[in-house]
């Protein structure tokens, strides 16, 4: 099964990042490496990435039949999806243990989700 590990920031951990040391930064994102080299070498992972902030982001929605487009920054958004992993696991406590090995699980803590697979439908 496919499940997603969705890491989230805010500004409360950005600013706790704006103060780690440069070797402290280098360690964070080795971690990511890390795991990201370990799920490949198993054949777990589909794809990982990070994301900018959410004032790079579009908003879009129809109103009233019409396309509508809204910058960011999302003023109401508390916190934002910063990265995610796709994954492929047997079960989620595999994912749990994965994703447990991440710097950011110190911090805001980590959503996993199960995928699901839109071609299986029957409509």
């Amino acid at each position: 099964m496919k499940y997603l590990i969705l890491i989230y920031s805010n500004p409360k951990s950005r600013a706790a990042w704006d103060k780690l040391t440069e070797e402290q930064q280098r360690r964070f994102g080795q971690d990511h490496y890390d795991l990201s080299d370990r799920l490949r070498a198993s054949g777990e992972l589909i794809v990982s990435e990070g994301l900018p902030g959410p004032e790079t982001g579009k908003g879009v929605s129809i109103r009233d039949g019409q396309v509508v487009v809204t910058d960011g920054p999302f003023a109401e958004a508390k916190e934002y999806l910063a990265g995610f992993y796709l994954v492929e696991a047997d079960t989620i406590d595999q994912v749990i243990a994965h994703a447990a090995t991440l710097p950011d699980a110190h911090n805001d803590g980590i959503e996993i989700r199960p995928v699901w697979d839109m071609t299986q439908l029957d409509l």
